[in-house]
């Protein structure tokens, strides 16, 4: 009874792990692959065990305080410094739209040769109906579908190591942490922003207040059980990433035009073969699906904590929806329209991570649950790398 007990606890981890396997993730996990072979696993390593303190801390933040961090901040912050942050996540949570709704645009127009713009409206439509069920109270309902796209899209990117098993002694080169050129740099900020999400820092901690907020449960049980919640989450999360890297270094390394989704597409069937090739384009398309309802839930709670407006969840789909279809009608290049909005995600993650870990180690916001002296100097070493690798990003853009 104890053990489904704490079973019954689990699930919102796995909600926001969808942040970390969307259609973003995989351009820029190929395009690494593809061009620099096994060179950047150590960065996927890295991103993946600093995701998951960040998420523990944001689930925790929410379990003690009973508020999501945009809510924290928005009833903090002075209301200048309050608006030009909003400002900041919703240029994040539009990035994030984009590169879900361009991946379920480009899967469809892999299964079934939509044109991408078509495949944009259905997968915001889609969108739309998971949002519904969600926005009806029915937070266990939700969690089990996305949970089960989680499942698909890990089946679906990890096939191709099953037929193409790779060298072990390959895969281990990659774990050596090192850059070869500035082309490099910008792929493991890329990365990075397609790993450690700002909006899934923001939405985590709102997850648990949805689903927890009236239900009597101790914070001490409710924390023990997240911390199985977000391992067990990010360590799926971060097999998917490495896999999704290490097919595309085993399997399309240095095979002309794996540049972008379609083509590492087509270079899996000629690689692999149709099967794989369909199993592929199917997880694609639970990618976008899954992670485009997550990051509108996200950007929902961005602008209620932060503004104090409570925004319908279904209106704020829609409005969000637009720039990534204008982007797509204007033919922008789909692979690398998703490769810079997780650059631009990872730019983001500093505003995101620097006010969460300071509110998780304040006494005055968490009491006794505030994080304790070592806990706070590793959490200021992660903010110290992301915003390294930030910096270097500008330099290599300038």
């Amino acid at each position: 009874m104890k053990l489904m007990r704490r079973v019954s606890l689990l699930g919102p981890a796995f909600v926001a792990a969808v942040a970390y396997v969307d259609p973003g993730n995989v351009a820029a996990n190929i395009t690494a692959g593809a061009r620099y072979g096994f060179l950047l696993i150590w960065v996927l390593v890295l991103a993946n065990a600093m995701a998951v303190v960040v998420q523990y801390h944001s689930a925790k933040l929410g379990i003690v305080t009973g508020q999501s961090l945009p809510a924290l901040l928005g009833d903090t912050m002075p209301k200048f410094p309050r608006l030009l942050y909003w400002a900041q996540a919703e240029i994040v949570a539009a990035a994030t739209d984009i590169a879900e709704v361009v991946g379920g645009a480009i899967a469809l127009n892999l299964l079934f040769d939509l044109p991408l713009v078509w495949g944009a409206i259905i997968t915001g439509f889609i969108s739309l109906i998971l949002l519904a069920v969600q926005g009806r109270g029915r937070q266990h309902v939700f969690e089990r579908v996305v949970i089960g796209l989680l499942l698909i899209i890990a089946v679906g990117f990890l096939a191709g190591l099953f037929f193409d098993p790779p060298n072990p002694v390959d895969v281990a080169s990659g774990l050596v942490p090192r850059f070869q050129g500035p082309d490099t740099v910008m792929l493991a900020a890329s990365m990075l922003g397609a790993t450690v999400m700002p909006h899934a820092i923001y939405l985590h901690s709102t997850l648990v207040v949805d689903r927890f907020g009236e239900k009597k449960h101790s914070k001490d049980e409710l924390i023990h059980s997240t911390k199985i919640d977000v391992v067990g989450a990010l360590i799926l999360a971060g097999l998917v990433n490495i896999g999704l890297l290490v097919v595309a270094a085993n399997s399309l390394f240095g095979v002309e035009g794996t540049d972008s989704i379609e083509g590492a597409h087509q270079a899996i069937v000629d690689n692999l073969g149709s099967g794989i090739g369909l199993i592929f384009a199917i997880g694609l398309l639970a990618s976008g699906l899954a992670s485009t309802s997550v990051g509108a839930y996200a950007g929902s709670e961005i602008m209620r904590g932060l503004l104090h407006i409570n925004v319908p969840i279904l209106v704020r789909r829609l409005v969000t929806l637009v720039p990534a279809i204008i982007i797509i009608a204007l033919g922008a290049n789909p692979t690398m329209s998703l490769v810079w909005s997780q650059v631009l995600l990872s730019v983001g993650i500093p505003f995101a991570v620097i006010p969460l870990f300071w509110a998780t180690g304040s006494k005055k916001v968490m009491g006794k649950y505030a994080a304790g002296p070592k806990t706070n100097a590793m959490n200021i070493g992660i903010s110290v790398i992301v915003i390294a690798l930030n910096l270097a990003l500008v330099v290599v853009g300038a």
